[in-house]
C-alpha cells in the first residue's frame, strides 16, 4: 500500500521511522491482525480529534502498529502478551533512536492497552491506543467516529476474518503461557477455547495466603 495514506483528508505519519515500523508488521503480521494494528491507529485518531485532545500522532501511530508484537511467535516471550509486545517495540524504537522518554510513553500505551479504567486516565497517547483498539475489537465508543471515515478506514484495511483470527491469536497465548491469563478477559478465551484450561481462582489465593488470617 502507498504512502502517505488519507483518510476523510487527514493523512497518516510518513517519517522513516514510521515506514520501518510498517515495514516491520507487515512482514510478522496476518492479514487480519495487520489490518487491525492499522485500522486502530485510523479510531485513535479519529477520536482523538473528535474530543480534541492534544497528542503526538507519530508516536500513537507508532504505538497502534506495534502494540500486538507479543501475539507474533517472533516476539513473544514468557510475560503477559501486552507486555511482551512492549518490551519487543522498545527495542525496535531503541534500535532506530527513538527518545528515551517517547519509547517509555509506548510501552506505557502497549503494555496497558487492554488496561480499561487505568489507561483511559493516563496520557492522551496512552489512552488513545486503549480507544482505537477497543473500537476495532469490541465496537466500544464507535459512535464517536463519523460512519463515512469508518467505512472509510474498512475499505483501506478490510476486516478479512478478524474476529476468528483475534480469537485464535489469543487461544494460541493461553494454551502456551496460562498462567498469564490470571486477573485478565484471557480467562474467558482459555475457558471457552483452550482444552484442559486451569487458572488460580483468586479467592483460593487469597486464602491460601500464609498468614493466618
Amino acid at each position: 500500500m502507498k504512502h502517505p495514506l488519507t483518510v476523510g483528508g487527514v493523512i497518516a505519519p510518513d517519517s522513516q521511522l514510521a515506514q520501518k515500523a510498517a515495514s516491520l508488521v507487515e512482514q510478522i503480521h496476518s492479514s487480519a491482525l495487520l489490518h487491525h494494528v492499522h485500522r486502530t491507529w485510523w479510531f485513535a485518531e479519529f477520536i482523538g480529534k473528535k474530543r480534541g485532545m492534544k497528542y503526538d500522532r507519530e508516536l500513537v501511530y507508532l504505538a497502534a502498529l506495534l502494540h500486538d508484537l507479543g501475539l507474533t511467535s517472533q516476539y513473544a516471550g514468557e510475560q503477559r502478551f501486552e507486555v511482551d509486545g512492549a518490551d519487543a517495540a522498545s527495542r525496535f524504537l531503541e534500535g532506530n533512536h527513538y527518545p528515551t522518554d517517547k519509547v517509555d510513553l509506548v510501552w506505557d500505551a502497549i503494555a496497558l492497552h487492554t488496561s480499561a479504567g487505568i489507561a483511559d486516565r493516563k496520557q492522551p497517547e496512552v489512552a488513545l491506543i486503549h480507544f482505537g483498539t477497543h473500537v476495532d475489537v469490541f465496537g466500544l465508543r464507535l459512535d464517536e467516529i463519523t460512519p463515512s471515515l469508518v467505512d472509510e478506514i474498512l475499505e483501506l484495511y478490510p476486516r478479512v476474518g478478524m474476529k476468528t483470527s483475534f480469537i485464535e491469536a489469543l487461544t494460541a497465548v493461553v494454551a502456551r503461557k496460562p498462567h498469564t491469563a490470571i486477573g485478565t478477559g484471557l480467562v474467558d478465551i482459555g475457558h471457552r477455547h483452550v482444552h484442559g484450561f486451569s487458572c488460580p481462582n483468586v479467592c483460593d489465593l487469597i486464602e491460601n495466603a500464609p498468614f493466618d488470617s
